[in-house]
């Protein structure tokens, strides 16, 4: 965790200030200037700052000035012995975070520097680590053709609304559309629309004004703030409560909107990228999500395939997630076998990439050797298997699905071959090679059966000296 910076010329502050926060456990710096600071900005940065305001040399307006632009979610907070208006004024216009007047409370200041450093910490996790984004992974044609969107995305700010199962990787591809277009140097800010209840999102999404609801001490800028000249990420925007999707709908209007208990109109300019599993057009006949909405989301629309519908992509995610978890742990990568990997192939996965991902990871702590079995398997995926490999049915249609999803053609014909094949191969077998007694047992002619064996090149022990029989 980065230190508090502590600038004030009077060293009796520092030294109160250095006292309590040791007390507390919390990590610090003092400046006796604003130069100070400024000067080991250059190298380092707070996790909140505590300023005094009227110093000799530069003033901390100044040094609140240039913190915020090199790290505006660093949260400022300013104090001076001068509590007039004018000051408080400037300090808010500048983007303080609260504004302490001398003499203050210690306690009372080690209270708000903890509120400053929750608020610090919320607003770090909400931006996007720009050294640490995940990669999105696939080479089934399904994933090629979102890769496809992306790149044809890159230079627009269009809305869209990303749809997909749970566990698809919606939000990378959010990232991703963020990464490759030209906001890629400003913030990206995701928030789970279905993850909090109204008030509180509220209150996430548009900010608020300190005083306008119990608990609101201090003023606080929402995602949409925080997401300026950048990309807000919507994740589950069906879940949205019908209150908030007319504020959304007023914000993708105009771009305008006011903070909670605000009487100020906010103007900014973000791009909008929405997210859900649900169907929003069943949504919005079922009166649970607005229609004008829906139109101003679904601009441009990129749906994600399931796992299901990219089994030749398995082997590609399990050798990353395998990779990532060994690397997490300080292990030796594991990998999985060919029977393992055809195993895999077949499962349902209805969490998709997000339960594969998981899978890997139990298997990098759990699996006794460096090759991963179908047998080293949790239970749950070895029963779901073997009840996929004697439903002849489903593995017909879960080959039928990694066909299509492939793009390939023919696929009756090559299926029929393949089903032909097997059906006289196993009847042969039984009857010793003897085609009229595989004939009989399949239901087909002499002369029928011994096409089939030259056209589907069927090899074995095949009894040539069976010549009775009718043809058909």
């Amino acid at each position: 965790m980065k230190p508090v910076w502590i600038v004030d010329d009077d060293r009796s502050i520092r030294w109160v200030m250095e006292k309590a926060l040791s007390r507390e456990g919390i990590a610090f710096n003092s400046f006796s200037s604003a130069q100070e600071a400024l000067d080991a900005l250059s190298d380092a940065s707070p996790e909140v700052l505590v300023s005094d305001i009227r110093m000799p040399g530069r003033s901390g307006l100044e040094l609140l000035q240039a913190v915020k632009q090199r790290h505006p979610a660093v949260p400022v907070i300013v104090m001076t012995a001068y509590s007039d208006l004018d000051s408080a004024v400037a300090a808010f216009q500048g983007g303080a975070y609260e504004y302490l007047p001398k003499p203050f409370d210690v306690d009372q200041a080690v209270d708000l520097i903890r509120r400053a450093l929750e608020e610090s910490r919320r607003e770090s996790e909400a931006l996007e680590p720009a050294l640490e984004s995940k990669d999105i992974l696939g080479q089934a044609p399904a994933m090629q053709e979102v890769f496809r969107a992306i790149g044809r995305l890159s230079q627009s700010s269009a809305t869209v609304l990303i749809t997909g199962e749970s566990g698809t990787g919606k939000e990378l591809v959010a990232r991703a559309l963020h990464r490759h277009s030209a906001r890629a140097q400003k913030p990206f800010i995701a928030i789970n629309t279905a993850a909090m209840p109204k008030d509180l999102l509220e209150s996430e999404l548009f900010g608020h004004e300190r005083g306008s609801f119990t608990g609101a001490q201090q003023q606080r800028r929402g995602r949409f703030e925080q997401a300026e000249g950048g990309t807000l990420f919507l994740d589950e925007i069906g879940d949205m409560p019908a209150e908030l999707q007319t504020r959304l709908l007023r914000v993708l209007s105009d771009g305008s909107f006011y903070r909670v208990g605000g009487h100020q109109q906010m103007k900014i300019n973000v791009r909008i990228i929405a997210a859900t599993h649900q169907n929003l057009e069943q949504r919005v006949r079922d009166g649970a999500f607005r229609e004008d909405l829906y139109h101003r989301l679904n601009v441009i629309r990129l749906r994600l395939p399931s796992l299901r519908e990219r089994p030749d992509d398995i082997p590609l995610l399990s050798k990353h997630f395998l990779g990532a978890s060994a690397k997490q742990l300080g292990v030796e990568p594991k990998r999985l076998s060919e029977d393992a990997l055809a195993h895999l192939a077949r499962l349902e996965f209805r969490g998709n990439v997000r339960q594969l991902e998981s899978l890997c990871h139990w298997l990098t702590v759990m699996a006794p050797g460096q090759v991963i079995d179908t047998g080293d398997l949790p239970p749950e995926f070895r029963n779901q298997g073997s009840a996929a490999s004697t439903d002849w049915l489903s593995a017909l249609e879960h080959e039928a699905d990694r066909r299509l999803a492939r793009g390939e053609s023919g696929i009756l014909e090559a299926l029929n071959r393949q089903f032909e094949r097997a059906l006289i191969g196993k009847a042969l077998a039984r009857t010793g090679g003897r085609r009229i007694e595989a004939a009989n047992l399949l239901g087909m002619g002499r002369n029928t059966i011994t096409r089939k064996i030259q056209e589907l090149g069927i090899e074995g022990d095949v009894d040539n000296s069976d010549n009775s029989g009718s043809g058909s």
